[in-house]
């Protein structure tokens, strides 16, 4: 079956006659009709009722003739978007981050797009290496490893890993706790894909401690609303909720965060692009948290 063959198919059905769908689609009307017949033989049915001096669709015709009518759509669209890759453009992409990135960055970002901005679709990935993002069809991956050539990456920023406590909480006048010291208290955390619980464990790990209690919530909005109702102290890297006061965690020598790229293939025929939309990501987030540093 070639599409042409549906096209005519559609173009007959639509004017009512070979003559008048051969003038539209440009082509000699024998030439229409011997294609006709070599679409109902590839299909295997008849489109058409035939009598002397009269054509008509068949039942299986009117059938199949929405059907026909979105192959030709879809082989539309195909072409267009095409069309834009071939041009570095995309009309649709995806951006995969993890789930407070995608609440406090992703979001707010895609709120300042324009009606001429691709249109953006999300992808929750807490866990997965840029690379891995990429390779489940992200365009865009937010994440904290630098990945491989021809994977290409701009760095976003450092943002800091908070213990959100009660404004009634001893600490709370305090804007920072030791590692050591927060350790003594029940902990709420996020599931250990997470980046701001990748970050709490290796800190722990180098710090050659432990904690005695750690609850898991599912996100870091839930975590935060525990700390709110008393059950702990929500370790997160969320934007504050809920009135709480954020402390930074005390290393040491440096304080508990996590160091954010974007990332995209650099062989791809939108790498311009994607390039493009990364750098306006990373002057967003450097106008929103001018004191973070890149």
């Amino acid at each position: 079956m070639q599409l042409r063959h549906v096209e005519y198919f559609v173009a007959t059905a639509e004017t009512g006659s070979v003559s008048a769908a051969a003038a539209q689609v440009h082509v000699a009307q024998p030439a229409l009709s011997r294609q006709l017949r070599q679409l109902e033989q590839d299909l295997g049915v008849a489109l058409f009722d035939r009598a002397p001096g009269r054509l008509a669709l068949s039942r299986t015709g009117l059938a199949l003739l929405p059907v026909a009518r979105e192959l030709l759509a879809a082989a539309d669209a195909l072409e267009r978007a095409a069309h834009l890759h071939a041009r570095g453009r995309v009309e649709r992409l995806t951006i995969a981050a993890p789930t407070a990135t995608l609440t406090d960055i992703v979001s707010p970002f895609v709120a300042t797009m324009s009606p001429e901005d691709p249109v953006v679709d999300v992808r929750v990935a807490d866990g997965p290496t840029v690379e891995a993002m990429l390779r489940a069809g992200a365009d865009l991956a937010i994440g904290m490893q630098r990945p491989q050539a021809p994977l290409v990456a701009r760095a976003l920023a450092t943002f800091p890993v908070w213990a959100y406590v009660p404004r009634s909480d001893p600490w709370s006048e305090r804007g920072s706790v030791r590692l050591a010291e927060l350790l003594e208290r029940p902990l709420i955390g996020l599931p250990a894909s997470f980046t701001s619980r990748e970050a709490l464990e290796r800190a722990v790990a180098a710090a050659g401690t432990s904690y005695s209690t750690l609850v898991e919530a599912a996100n870091g909005t839930i975590a935060q609303a525990l700390a709110a109702s008393g059950r702990g102290v929500a370790v997160v890297s969320d934007d504050p909720r809920f009135d709480l006061v954020p402390l930074a965690v005390d290393l040491g020598d440096r304080r508990l965060s996590i160091r954010l790229v974007v990332a995209w293939d650099g062989s791809s025929v939108a790498a311009d692009t994607l390039a493009g939309l990364a750098a306006r990501i990373a002057d967003w987030v450097a106008e929103r948290y001018p004191t973070l540093p890149r």
